[in-house]
């Protein structure tokens, strides 16, 4: 009997995924454990196996399709064998969780927040960018053939027809009204813009001759309106939300850590795997523990303190930004911590995460160190009140007990949700955070077995 495939639940807040790619066809064996398709859900992009093995006898859903979780996206069986008749599922309806959301439960579990629940909605196919819907053009043939002969677009030109029918001699007039004969352009550039369905009319040339060619028709391609991926478009809409809807203020201090940085150097010696980052997560883990309102959330009515660190930690990806949470960060050693963070990292770099831990974050840290930037200053995730930015450590030359030397200077800044966090609540966190940077005794002291 034929098995069917069923499209996976990745999390508890997953209703819906788009099937991106099939790795297998039909007709293809199918061994038990076998990954047979990818699928992307608001989160990330993610793998699914197949629990049988067989052959791939019918595809139900194609790529690009979204469909509801639990859904028949295809079955598996021995070959011949039939297939029961289903009708690919349509997409589930969007969610009443983009309405106002409720206000915050006193509570440290890690439940999404107000805010998360409004990125979990679904987000429509027809985002900003995609191509515009035209109507129905009414044109002859032999005007349909000299359009594309000529490489326009024949959706412009008014039909003097019936109807208001385009006809030959209407492109002729529209062919001349534009100066077509003028334009210096390659037999090469006409032929490709022609397969490609460019306007030739709308190109600039390039080159000192002014010719249009070849390269100016690959660079209109280029430019051309996609779609974005389904995650980049759920990172877009959450961003725009929290821009929009939190008063944002920052905080931005510098931490010298020079001799932070020669205590690492002595651990890498050693074969250590701490690095900065590992030092400024359990940093800002302990100050949360003491800074309970910067780990808490509001929806501008009511607020909650939160006592448990679940930290967001921002990795960069092809695809777009994702935020896997570490559990229970602020109970968790530097060298647990460290772990924790990297394997969710190299877990969402293979596309490994899930969805369940890429929520219910309490506060984010995005570090850009790597990137050799001065400042920056981040947008704070919904359902959280708080993010901080982390820049390069740069030589600065300071004044050190009236006299100039240089030292190491990483700037931090601290994005707060004004609604919650009082200005001076927020100094006094982010100072926390450099104090404990700075403080290289209590490292030793942490590290020391």
């Amino acid at each position: 009997m034929a098995q069917p495939i069923l499209m996976p639940k990745f999390g508890q807040t997953v209703e819906e995924c788009t099937l991106v790619r099939w790795l297998k066809e039909e007709g293809d064996a199918v061994a038990r454990g076998e990954v047979l398709f990818e699928i992307e859900t608001d989160k990330a992009v993610l793998e699914a196996e197949s629990f049988h093995e067989g052959t791939l006898l019918k595809i139900v859903v194609p790529e690009g399709g979204t469909v509801p979780v639990r859904s028949v996206v295809a079955f598996v069986g021995e070959p011949g064998e039939p297939v029961p008749e289903v009708t690919p599922p349509a997409p589930a309806p969007k969610t009443a969780a983009a309405a106002a959301p409720s206000a915050p439960r006193p509570t440290d579990a890690p439940v999404p927040g107000p805010a998360l629940a409004a990125a979990t909605a679904t987000v429509p196919v027809s985002a900003a960018g995609s191509a515009p819907v035209r109507s129905r053009l009414r044109i002859s043939p032999r005007a349909r053939r000299l359009a594309r002969e000529k490489a326009i677009d024949a959706t412009t030109i008014h039909g003097s027809g019936p109807g208001g029918r385009v006809v030959e001699r209407d492109v002729h007039a529209y062919l001349e009204e534009r100066g077509y004969d003028c334009l210096r352009l390659t037999p090469a550039a006409r032929a490709f813009a022609a397969e490609e369905g460019v306007d030739v009319l709308t190109l600039a040339p390039s080159g000192g001759d002014a010719r249009i060619t070849r390269r100016d028709v690959e660079e209109a391609i280029a430019e051309r309106p996609r779609e974005m991926s389904r995650m980049r478009r759920v990172i877009a809409e959450r961003l725009a939300q929290s821009f929009a809807s939190t008063p944002h203020f920052y905080v931005t201090v510098s931490a010298d850590v020079t001799d932070l940085l020669a205590l690492r150097a002595e651990f890498k010696a050693a074969d250590s795997a701490l690095t900065v980052t590992s030092f400024v997560l359990k940093a800002v883990a302990d100050s949360l523990a003491e800074f309970p309102l910067v780990n808490g959330v509001t929806d501008g009515v009511c607020a909650s303190r939160r006592t448990r660190v679940h930290l967001g930690v921002a990795v960069s990806l092809e695809t777009g930004l994702v935020v896997p949470v570490v559990r229970d960060a602020h109970r968790l050693t530097l060298e647990g911590l460290h772990d924790a963070a990297a394997a969710l990292a190299a877990k969402a770099r293979a596309g490994k995460l899930t969805p369940d831990e890429m929520q219910g974050g309490t506060f984010t840290v995005s570090n850009m160190g790597m990137l050799d930037v001065e400042n920056f200053a981040a947008i704070i995730n919904p359902g959280e009140s708080a993010i901080l930015a982390v820049a390069s450590a740069r030589e600065t030359p300071v004044a050190v007990d009236g006299r100039v030397a240089v030292r190491t200077l990483m700037k931090m800044t601290l994005s707060a949700d004004h609604r919650i966090i009082d200005g001076a609540e927020g100094a006094r966190f982010v100072n926390a955070v450099r104090a404990r940077l700075e403080d290289v005794p209590r490292w030793r002291n942490m590290t020391s077995s």
